[in-house]
């Protein structure tokens, strides 16, 4: 039988013992409670069904992973991605990675992983090899078709929703409120990549200096299943790997390694997603590889596929010209460039409790919450709204997508598939 204590008595206890008396907040904790099947499978559903870009991403897995399914709660999931914002690499997928891992362990972030790339990686396979076959490599563009544009609709409504719900939970005060719009504003003043981290490090760094105590929410405990020395062993890999992949490849001049030590330096010097990853990949590929013509076509059709737009990489696996087998080779530049994104996450998570937990960290982590609502705010606008909305009547799509999400509660698939249907019907 189990006796219930006052707090008097439990005082009373920690006296006795000679044990100070701690009253903090009980946290709840996130332990491993999924299988990674189960994590695959929902992974999968995001991959088949996620269009629109990393930042249309994070709205389709707050709106699945948050609100549906509650694997964890809006702050912890803020805290998440802001880690994977100022993280090299992929941010989306990462986010996707680091739910997988506090959710079901190492399995867990590589189902994680699998089931969010598979879909659009084994159509970019695909694609490439149909271009072979047809021996018509000319540049490729998706840019007219109606489905198209009906999912480019799709996602301003997902974003949209996802930049309320993440404005509601990680805004609600002028101090914050006004570091995300702060951001925005330097994001769309200033578009080039290299302003987004700079511009999320200055709402870290102003949140540290002037928030106050009472503008920090108490964020969930998140169970990291590994350990810090683990952590510290994953981030040592990383920067190895960075290091020595280079000279192997020079002392041992093979097509394979020469690739892998390309994506993987693209994967993990990127900062800002898979549209920044573009010029890296292409100084790895052309000419050495393919022509200009052939990197085109594929970054042409990865635009029209669901999921990751890392997932270009296993098109330029298989097209690539270097003697390898197209399966291989798809398979070696799609594992190279997110490597980087996977050994950063696990190895930074162990670490991050104990970081959020103190009051200069939580400051500065509200902060960087608030200028991800900022950086989102941009996105909404541009690339995201100004890339679909052209016309009074895709205006109406976009409104009618909203509505379907954020008042019918309609599922993120159905929008998306019923824009998709609308645009080829009447766009």
């Amino acid at each position: 039988m189990v006796e219930r204590f006052s707090l008097s008595q439990a005082c009373l206890f920690q006296l006795a013992a000679r044990r100070p008396v701690t009253l903090e907040p009980v946290r709840p904790a996130l332990p491993v409670s999924a299988s990674p099947l189960e994590v695959f499978w929902v992974f999968l559903k995001l991959g088949l069904s996620s269009f629109g870009g990393p930042v249309a991403h994070l709205g389709y897995f707050r709106a699945e992973l948050v609100q549906r399914r509650q694997w964890l709660s809006d702050a912890a999931y803020g805290d998440l991605v802001a880690l994977c914002q100022v993280l090299p690499g992929p941010a989306s997928s990462q986010v996707g990675m680091g739910v997988g891992l506090l959710r079901a362990g190492g399995w867990g972030l590589l189902a994680a992983w699998l089931g969010f790339t598979l879909p659009s990686a084994v159509l970019m396979f695909a694609f490439a090899l149909g271009l072979k076959e047809l021996g018509n490599l000319q540049p490729y563009s998706l840019d007219g078709a109606g489905w198209l544009t009906g999912l480019k609709l799709a996602a301003v409504a997902v974003v949209a929703q996802a930049v309320s719900g993440m404005a509601t939970a990680l805004t609600p005060d002028a101090p914050r409120l006004s570091l995300a719009v702060l951001t925005a504003v330097l994001a769309l003043v200033f578009p080039l990549a290299w302003v987004q981290p700079l511009a999320l490090m200055l709402a870290g760094v102003l949140g540290a200096r002037f928030l106050k105590a009472e503008h920090l929410p108490v964020g969930d405990h998140l169970f990291t299943p590994l350990s810090r020395r683990i952590g510290a062993v994953l981030l040592a890999c990383c920067g190895l790997l960075l290091l020595a992949l280079p000279l192997l490849s020079a002392a041992l001049p093979r097509p394979d390694l020469q690739l892998f030590d390309g994506f993987y330096r693209s994967g993990a010097l990127v900062f800002g997603g898979g549209h920044v990853v573009l010029p890296l990949l292409q100084s790895v590929v052309v000419p050495h590889f393919m022509d200009a013509s052939s990197f085109v076509a594929g970054y042409g059709a990865v635009q029209a596929v669901p999921g990751p737009l890392f997932t270009f990489a296993a098109y330029l696996g298989a097209a690539a010209h270097s003697g390898l087998n197209p399966v291989y080779a798809a398979t070696l530049t799609t594992v190279a460039v997110f490597l980087p994104a996977a050994l950063l996450v696990a190895g930074a998570l162990p670490f991050w409790n104990d970081l959020r937990g103190r009051p200069g960290v939580r400051r500065a982590l509200s902060g960087l919450n608030a200028g991800v609502v900022g950086l989102l705010l941009a996105a909404l606008y541009t690339p995201v709204f100004t890339s679909a909305v052209h016309s009074g009547a895709q205006l109406a799509l976009a409104l009618a997508a909203w509505l379907a999400l954020a008042v019918w509660k309609l599922p993120p698939w159905a929008v998306v598939l019923g824009c998709a249907g609308v645009g080829l019907a009447l766009l």
